[in-house]
């Protein structure tokens, strides 16, 4: 069901109807959306926080932490710019043009589809939309059906705040993004699959609509014989397991020196012990795989290689342990698709020249984590691995930065968001020069 009467045809016009009234270009307008946004997701919250729990078993902690506080952070990091960032910019103009003047304008696309995915079904969805707001568009979301409850919670708080031909959510299944996408927006902004993102991009092109996607890919992890092994395990365990390993930019795979594995699987099993019990299959707050169907897919995968940590799992739950694997090979089944669950599979290397050709030979990853102290080995795989962001010493934590632009490269996606860059990437850039006659 929708949360709207509209067909996604009537809900363009009605948007692309009100968007030409100018009213969203006001900046003011827009810091006043941008408020109720921030009302509406606080007065929401414990509702929010119920339905991460009924989803995907998020705990309270958890789901405040990755979804909503993000979100809210964005929007106060915007707040305090917006009035700043939406000011046209002067550059130089030619000397062949003595008497002109040049400057770049920002403004708004127009009407704007955000497709969101399950995984971070409350954060991803309202981050973006918070740079659709701030660069003055009007917005469609599509919540993601695998996550039902979150999907309702956040039509529902729309819905309440918003006008439906300022802001509206469409709720459905994968019909209703087939119906959204054959409608002509001004931005589309996507975040999932690869496979679905480029779905997503022969629709676009039917319209030729500039178009954001936010993939995923096998995102590397390597651990140097310098490394600090105990700081890297907290690292990898932190980012791996976080939401059950549904994290597009968890780390997929572990490359470790041969000198350092058995020292650093030590590493990993007390890490695991110490962030998530003794026995994680009882530990209540442990997130659960989205469905049975992404269940069995990773089920199959506990059968690749020799289980060093973990390895069991409850379809019943929907749970799966948080599992290394050696004797993985880069033929092995676990290594042609991004896991995207509690999985680690681990090879070793000695030679690292070998270990960066064999990542550049593979499609570009979303992120890239490496574990040295040495800054020429830093060096050595930054200068010559693409990816589209990452750490190192650390996982994840680059996202969370409103100061680094976010996003993919390749197969892991084009173009970024958070913080200014979302307000760029909603944002047509329309250069004039005024001669000053």
């Amino acid at each position: 069901m929708t949360t709207t009467t509209l067909s996604a045809k009537e809900l363009v016009e009605k948007q692309r109807k009100f968007f030409r009234t100018g009213e969203t270009k006001s900046v003011a307008y827009r810091i006043d959306a941008l408020k109720r946004l921030r009302s509406g997701i606080e007065t929401y919250q414990e509702r929010i926080l119920s339905a991460l729990r009924a989803d995907l078993n998020k705990s309270e902690g958890e789901g405040f932490y990755t979804e909503i506080r993000l979100v809210l952070g964005e929007i106060d990091y915007t707040l305090k710019s917006l009035e700043e960032w939406v000011l046209p910019r002067t550059v130089p103009t030619s000397d062949q043009i003595p008497d002109g003047t040049s400057k770049i304008h920002p403004e708004p696309y127009g009407v704007t589809l955000v497709i969101a995915p399950w995984n971070y079904p409350f954060q991803l969805a309202f981050s973006p939309i918070v740079g659709a707001i701030s660069a003055g568009n009007t917005v469609v979301l599509k919540p993601s059906e695998l996550t039902p409850t979150v999907s309702k919670i956040s039509a529902e708080l729309i819905r309440e705040y918003f006008p439906e031909e300022f802001f509206a959510a469409m709720e459905g299944e994968v019909e209703t993004s087939t119906e959204l996408l054959r409608e002509k927006f001004d931005y589309i902004f996507f975040t999932g699959s690869t496979q679905v993102g480029k779905v997503v991009m022969r629709a676009a092109a039917e319209h030729l609509t500039p178009t954001t996607l936010e993939l995923g890919g096998k995102s590397p992890s390597i651990v140097h014989a310098d490394a600090n092994l105990k700081s890297a395990a907290q690292s990898i365990v932190r980012g791996k397991f976080l939401n059950a390993g549904q994290t597009c930019v968890a780390p997929d795979y572990l490359l470790v020196h041969e000198d350092v594995r058995d020292a650093f699987i030590e590493e990993l099993r007390q890490e695991i012990t110490n962030k998530h019990g003794e026995d994680v299959m009882q530990n209540p707050d442990f997130p659960h795989i989205v469905n049975g169907k992404n269940f069995d897919r990773l089920n199959a995968f506990l059968e690749n290689g020799e289980k060093v940590i973990g390895g069991r799992s409850d379809r019943e739950q929907l749970m799966i342990e948080p599992t290394l694997l050696q004797g993985i090979t880069w033929d092995s089944p676990i290594m042609q698709e991004e896991i995207f669950g509690p999985i680690l599979p681990m090879m070793t290397y000695t030679d690292l020249d070998e270990v960066i050709e064999k990542i550049v030979d593979r499609p570009k990853p979303l992120a890239l984590y490496l574990f040295t102290r040495a800054q020429q080995v830093q060096d050595l795989v930054l200068n010559n691995v693409s990816f589209g962001g990452g750490c190192v010493n650390e996982t994840l934590l680059h996202m969370s930065s409103h100061e680094l632009p976010f996003g993919g490269v390749g197969d892991s996606g084009m173009g970024s968001y958070h913080g200014r860059q979302s307000f760029e990437t909603f944002s047509h850039h329309k250069s004039m020069l005024v001669r000053n006659v």
